[in-house]
């Protein structure tokens, strides 16, 4: 073959593969532009809903599905609590403890008080933080973590201490979700501003509130007696008294039982 044809085939094979590479240059440059855009436009309606918010995370995020069991208490587990006494309730997914000697609080309950309580004398205490003190019920709720991530309202996860009229703790309940283990390889999730464009789309973010705290961690996406899946979610906490939670994979509004304790920090 002349030499000449075989350098005019490569000519023109290398100026369509440029061609083909700038096209795709100017696609990606456009929907970026598009994102800014439709973000910035997006920041102007909560401006002028009197809307405000903290910093939030811009850099990509990954995460994934979880799965956990309800523990299934045991005796041996009873023999562990020192100076309380211990009955396991059926199906044994919940452990009812009343302490021996109540424990005083103070007027103006701080949550550090009580850890080293929680640390030294409940079962997988350092697996659970502080979540809400609700005075109508006269109870302490902590929450379990996982990953240092909260897990959401669940009721298969959490401590309940009930305080009596002298403001003493004098008994408990506990869950726990033990055998937690990643579904899904992880994946980009939702920016947690685009999950807030959501819940102002669907009108449950109000007008002239303020977001006080936006945080990740994860809600019961499917509950079965004896497992559940976990997925990670996004909490905005507004005006320091409710928080609304969006699914930071598939985008939806989660809401819980109104049964079911309401968060407040």
């Amino acid at each position: 073959m002349d030499w000449s044809k075989i350098k005019t085939i490569f000519i023109i094979t290398f100026l369509i593969l440029d061609v083909y590479l700038l096209f795709q240059f100017m696609k990606v440059r456009d929907a970026n532009k598009y994102e800014v855009i439709t973000e910035a436009k997006f920041e102007e309606k909560l401006e002028a809903d009197e809307i405000r918010y903290k910093e939030m995370p811009k850099a990509p995020i990954e995460d994934q599905y979880l799965s956990a069991k309800p523990k299934m208490f045991t005796k041996d587990d009873l023999t562990k609590l020192k100076g309380q006494t211990a009955l396991l309730k059926e199906p044994s997914t919940t452990l009812q403890v009343k302490i021996d000697k109540p424990i005083q609080l103070d007027t103006e309950f701080e949550a550090a008080e009580l850890t080293p309580f929680i640390k030294d004398n409940v079962l997988y205490g350092d697996q659970y933080q502080f979540w809400k003190k609700d005075d109508k019920k006269n109870t302490l709720v902590y929450a379990q973590h996982y990953g240092n991530m909260t897990l959401y309202e669940n009721l298969s996860g959490r401590i309940t201490f009930h305080i009596d009229d002298k403001n003493q703790i004098i008994s408990y309940e506990q869950t726990f979700l033990e055998d937690i283990v990643k579904m899904t390889d992880k994946e980009e999730i939702l920016p947690p501003l685009k999950a807030l464009e959501t819940l102002h789309q669907k009108g449950v973010l109000k007008p002239k509130t303020k977001i006080t705290k936006v945080e990740l961690g994860y809600s019961t996406l499917i509950q079965l007696s004896a497992s559940q899946a976990l997925a990670p979610t996004w909490r905005f906490v507004v005006d320091d008294n409710e928080s609304l939670y969006v699914n930071a994979l598939e985008g939806q509004i989660i809401e819980f039982n109104s049964d079911e304790i309401r968060d407040e920090e």
